[in-house]
């Protein structure tokens, strides 16, 4: 959310080229995937995902509206999980069964990499981004005690 913050409401629809997610289509995605995908298999039912497009939030603030209320009802299932529960298997859309935390572990490198992409599409536009960890690289640095090296 603090990077979707920074995206001008008017940049919501931009892609870099024409085949491409717009950083809408990766927000949506990423929304879509937790709440439709992995918390469905956290539940042991099949996949909802309903896909990325402008029919689930069309806009800048549906954007964010629909992401805030598909990650709340997101952690209301991933928040009544038992220990128990998280060493059951799932099955993944493909068929493939797993183990659940395993799978909640992969729903996190999943949203890393899209995460990624909207960090490097707005690096395109030229808009500066929030460090993902608090500092920068150069604060990091400076903080060291070694900012020679």
């Amino acid at each position: 959310m603090r990077v979707l913050a920074v995206v001008p409401p008017d940049r919501i629809e931009w892609r870099p080229d024409s085949n491409g997610f717009t950083i809408g289509d990766l927000a949506r995605h990423i929304a879509a995937i937790e709440r439709y995908m992995y918390a469905e298999s956290a539940l042991f039912l099949p996949s909802k995902y309903p896909g990325h497009g402008t029919e689930l939030a069309s806009g800048y603030q549906a954007v964010l509206d629909f992401m805030n209320r598909t990650h709340a009802e997101s952690m209301q299932i991933f928040g009544k999980l038992s220990d128990s529960d998280l060493q059951k298997k799932t099955t993944t859309p493909a068929g493939t069964p797993i183990t659940l935390w395993k799978w909640l572990r992969a729903m996190v490198e999943h949203e890393i990499h899209h995460r990624a992409q909207i960090y490097l599409y707005l690096s395109l536009l030229a808009i500066p981004t929030p460090p993902l960890y608090g500092l920068t690289s150069e604060q990091v640095r400076s903080a060291s005690g070694n900012p020679s090296s």
